[in-house]
Parts: structure tokens; C-alpha cells; sequence
């Protein structure tokens, strides 16, 4: 039986206004990422990649074209439809981490669980933040963490729900080569335990051909 398409995009294309006129940033992209696949997108600079991750998680909206997780159309929802997906079936990692500066690591890895009325928030947070080795960091803020160990932390924030497919944007971008490594090899552990599906945006060729497949943008279009 052939694996399920669990991310499906077609004719995605996004627009932007700019002084000089209209911009494109992403024009007729289509693809399919199956269940349990390991997806990087590569490309140089300016080629669309954030962009494309960004519609593909429904962080963003289209200017034309439609994107489907588990076979609910994105942008047939509206915010608070395309919040609920996210949040049952959807984890990001950002390379900037995006951790809220006034939550500890354990509060930071409780929030989406929380969001989504689990009762064990707790119970789940604190194994994930162990799985991850920060359970003696648990009460720290992210200021007094270091930039591995908040990677670390998002990484856990992202997979404590269980999420279907789970988004990484140049996840380790902003790590030193040592801890960059270790931040990929957890990533592809935590994957692999979960059978989550994977889809990330790296300039890290190492990183890539870590992955089963690789997606190559420019200038906004697949080749």
C-alpha cells in the first residue's frame, strides 16, 4: 500500500507588493511529501524557501494555490481553523528559536499542550525536556539558556504534541558546527521515534542529505 500524502501543495504561488511593483516570490509550486518522509528544501538565498515553508505550515496565506495537510485544505479555513490544525496536527522549529521570554523551558514545552487542553501538560512537558537532557534546566528562562540548549527546548516545545508533520526553518542556523550536529542528530532521533513526517529549510548540506529527499527552489520555482 503506498504511503499517504500528508502535504500536498498545487499551484502555490505568493505575490508581495514592492516600490519597484509586484514581486514574486513563489509561482506555481506542486508537490506531495508522504507520510513519515524526511523533506529538505534547499536553494541559495532569495530563492523562496521560509516563504514556502511558511505557506506549507499556514503560517502565512497564498496568492493563489492551495495547500493540504491530512487532506484539510489550509486556506479553505479561516485563522482560527488553520490555529486548530496547527496545533493538533503541526510543530515548527524557528531558527531563531521563538521561545517566550517569560516562561521557563518546562512552560515553554507546556504551552502547546496546554493550548490544546491536554490535562498531563506537565506530566508530557517534563519527559520531552528529559528526552532532550535539559531536566536539570527545566525552571530556567531562555536568557539564561544557552543557544543549544534553547534550540533544544524549541525542539522539545515542537514535538511534545505528537504532531503529524513537523516544520524546521534553518534549524540550526544559528548554532556553532559542534552543537549544530548534535541539535540534527536529536532532531532525526525524536523523528524517527515518533514517525513524524519532516520537512526543513537548510543551507546545510550536511543537514540535506541527512534527508530522503531533497526539494531545490530558484527564484521561487521547484527544479
Amino acid at each position: 500500500m503506498p504511503a499517504k500524502n500528508v502535504v500536498t501543495a498545487q499551484d502555490l504561488t505568493k505575490r508581495v507588493m514592492s516600490p519597484e511593483g509586484d514581486l514574486t516570490l513563489l509561482q506555481g509550486i506542486d508537490l506531495n511529501i508522504t507520510s513519515g518522509e524526511t523533506v529538505a528544501i534547499v536553494g541559495a538565498s532569495g530563492a523562496g524557501k521560509s516563504t514556502l515553508l511558511g505557506l506549507l505550515a499556514g503560517l502565512d496565506t497564498p496568492t493563489e494555490g492551495r495547500v493540504s495537510i491530512d487532506d484539510e485544505d489550509l486556506f479553505a479555513l479561516d485563522e482560527d481553523g488553520r490555529a486548530r490544525l496547527r496545533g493538533e496536527k503541526v510543530g515548527f522549529v524557528f531558527q531563531a528559536f521563538q521561545l517566550l521570554p517569560n516562561l521557563t523551558a518546562l512552560e515553554n514545552v507546556m504551552l502547546p499542550l496546554e493550548l490544546a487542553g491536554r490535562h498531563d501538560a506537565h506530566l508530557v512537558a517534563d519527559g520531552v525536556l528529559q528526552r532532550v537532557g535539559l531536566e536539570q534546566r527545566a525552571s530556567h528562562y531562555p536568557k539564561q539558556l544557552s543557544g543549544g540548549e534553547q534550540q533544544r527546548v524549541a525542539i522539545a516545545r515542537a514535538f511534545a504534541p505528537h504532531p503529524q508533520v513537523l516544520f524546521a526553518d534553518e534549524p540550526t542556523g544559528n548554532l556553532d558546527r559542534h552543537t549544530g550536529e548534535r541539535i540534527i542528530d536529536l532532531l532525526f532521533q525524536l523523528n524517527a521515534e515518533q514517525g513524524t513526517t519532516l520537512v526543513l529549510v537548510t543551507h546545510d548540506q550536511h543537514l540535506a542529505a541527512r534527508c530522503q529527499r531533497q526539494l531545490e527552489l530558484d527564484e521561487g520555482r521547484l527544479i
